[in-house]
């Protein structure tokens, strides 16, 4: 059974699609395949329970799938081509897909282990993608083969360990380091009270208070970021700069962080 901060993540996604009719048929399928749903709990009680790590089931992937698709409209409306549509092989359709089933999936490898899960992942998600896209596209091989390259492609490239070229991959990698509020380290700090290696992660992320994805100023899309205390500029600086500076959409994002009620710093 979905909980109501999913649902209500589900009801902000379909409300950004709402004039995309492909996308819209895309994410209700995803949002009710019990297989998906089962692998995201799972993912998430390893990630929580066993390995003591923050959110990485379904209310986090849901989350990145609303910052991508955010981010991919501010482009869009700025002007700004996607990789598919510069080089005349799809359109924007095609990549909002790819990085909806990509979001939807780049962390179901937490299920089988932290290191690496991002290859494991691209396993779990091969045949939910296949039957996806065979749904969406039935006899369209063209459009199956370069969605669900270009999904892969952001899956492997969601940690910044491997190079990404495509800027839905690189949005894909922007969208994941955002989701870092004090919401996904709640659960982890209330369970595991005993400390341990790599708790500055729950310590930093529960300092994030708030995380706003607009329109820029100088640049297309502006990250903002409010936090209750200064520990949150480890959480920006090693994870979510790490990612920016590894994204090929890097050049489109401007990021201003700061403590409430003290002025934001520009970082980009």
């Amino acid at each position: 059974m979905k909980s109501a901060k999913e649902i209500s993540i589900e009801t902000k996604i379909l409300k950004r699609l709402e004039n995309n009719e492909i996308c819209t048929k895309l994410v209700k399928y995803l949002f009710a395949d019990e297989e998906l749903q089962e692998l995201q709990e799972y993912a998430n009680n390893v990630s929580i329970k066993r390995l003591g790590f923050n959110d990485h089931g379904p209310v986090h992937m849901r989350q990145v799938v609303g910052n991508a698709i955010k981010m991919l409209n501010i482009l869009q409306k700025a002007g700004i081509k996607t990789s598919l549509e510069n080089e005349e092989v799809g359109d924007f359709d095609d990549s909002m897909c790819a990085v909806i089933l990509a979001g939807l999936m780049h962390d179901l490898g937490m299920a089988i282990s932290r290191q690496s899960h991002e290859d494991m992942s691209v396993i779990l998600a091969q045949p939910i993608m296949d039957r996806s896209l065979n749904y969406i596209f039935p006899n369209d091989l063209h459009r199956k083969t370069i969605i669900k390259a270009l999904a892969t492609e952001a899956i492997i490239g969601h940690m910044s360990s491997r190079k990404i070229h495509s800027i839905e991959a690189g949005i894909l990698l922007i969208a994941d380091g955002c989701d870092m509020t004090k919401g996904r380290a709640r659960i982890p700090l209330a369970i595991n009270n005993m400390p341990r290696v790599g708790d500055i992660h729950k310590y930093s992320a529960n300092a994030i208070n708030r995380i706003s994805i607009c329109k820029g100023e100088r640049k297309p899309i502006r990250i903002d970021i409010e936090m209750t205390a200064e520990v949150g500029f480890f959480q920006i600086e090693e994870v979510l700069l790490t990612k920016i500076d590894s994204s090929p959409a890097k050049k489109y994002v401007e990021l201003y962080a700061g403590v409430i009620g003290v002025d934001r710093k520009c970082y980009l």
